[in-house]
């Protein structure tokens, strides 16, 4: 009895129990707002204006060779751009992320859209991967290396160890690169225009004054001196001496002073030099030759 009732009222409603009616129209003069895209699928390669995209001021590259860029202008011409950007949100537009080369010469070759990825990514993931890109690809000069891993520890307060990690180097890579942000701003230019290497930068960090340090640089540039000639004539500049003074005879260490400093020696593991001034006074000079082994011998003084 139920089940006949129940087939009646279905029945009874006709062809609107059967066929989903549509919406009612809107109200005339009412705004229609269209419902949102959906999302692109993570890692999909889209078509963005190029006039939306940004550069970065984080990205740690600042310098492009000028003969390469007219070429990928042109290749870009006639092929297109095979590989796209690396970009992540900001406002309504895009910040870059990699490929700022392909970017500019883009806007040379005139087009209007680029291939894009987008990330969904922080700032300092985001200039991890800038900076990791430009080190896979060797686009960075010694420089902008030194100054990219400086800037994760200072403005990101990543230790020397996590920024190793990150970039996937080694710890005394890392050290040594951010040793060369102690080069007089000159000495930094020829670094960075590949007058003067990384090897040679790190020789001339042996000089004390930084006026004979950017003498010296203009001399190995200038020369065209190897690493090893650097070196040699680094250890000649540090081993002269006053012109007052080149005279005088070196004061012989008393046997108890020879004692300790081979003592210091032994107990660090280094070169050690101690200067006698008199009324019991001096200069204890330790040498070390990373900031690894510089570690080391800090732990020693710590016991650690």
């Amino acid at each position: 009895m139920l089940n006949g009732d129940k087939q009646k009222r279905a029945l009874g409603r006709g062809l609107s129990a059967l066929i989903p009616q549509a919406a009612p129209p809107a109200p005339a003069g009412a705004s229609v707002v269209p419902p949102e895209p959906p999302p692109p699928p993570k890692g999909a390669v889209l078509k963005l204006p190029i006039e939306a995209i940004h550069r970065d001021t984080l990205q740690p590259r600042r310098h492009f060779d000028e003969e390469k860029l007219r070429e990928l202008t042109e290749s870009i011409k006639a092929q297109g751009v095979l590989m796209p950007v690396l970009v992540r949100k900001d406002g309504a537009g895009f910040k870059l992320i990699a490929g700022e080369r392909r970017w500019r010469a883009s806007q040379l070759a005139g087009l209007h859209e680029i291939p894009a990825i987008i990330r969904d990514v922080t700032e300092v993931e985001a200039f991890e991967l800038a900076l990791v890109e430009n080190l896979q690809r060797s686009d960075l000069n010694p420089m902008e290396e030194a100054e990219g891993y400086h800037r994760l520890v200072e403005e990101f307060g990543l230790t020397q160890d996590q920024v190793a990690q990150r970039v996937g180097k080694e710890r005394p890579t890392v050290a040594n690169a951010l040793r060369l942000l102690g080069l007089p701003d000159d000495v930094k230019g020829m670094v960075a225009t590949g007058q003067l290497s990384a090897g040679h930068a790190r020789a001339l960090l042996g000089v004390p004054r930084l006026p004979e340090m950017t003498e010296l640089a203009s001399q190995v540039a200038a020369r065209k001196l190897s690493v090893r000639d650097t070196e040699k004539l680094v250890q000649q500049a540090k081993g002269q001496k006053p012109k007052e003074t080149a005279s005088a005879p070196p004061k012989k260490q008393s046997p108890q002073v020879k004692a300790l400093v081979e003592e210091l020696q032994r107990a660090l593991g280094t070169k050690v030099r101690l200067v006698e001034k008199g009324s019991g006074k001096g200069t204890l000079e330790v040498d070390y030759f990373s900031y690894d082994d510089l570690d080391r011998i800090l732990k020693v003084f710590r016991k650690e």
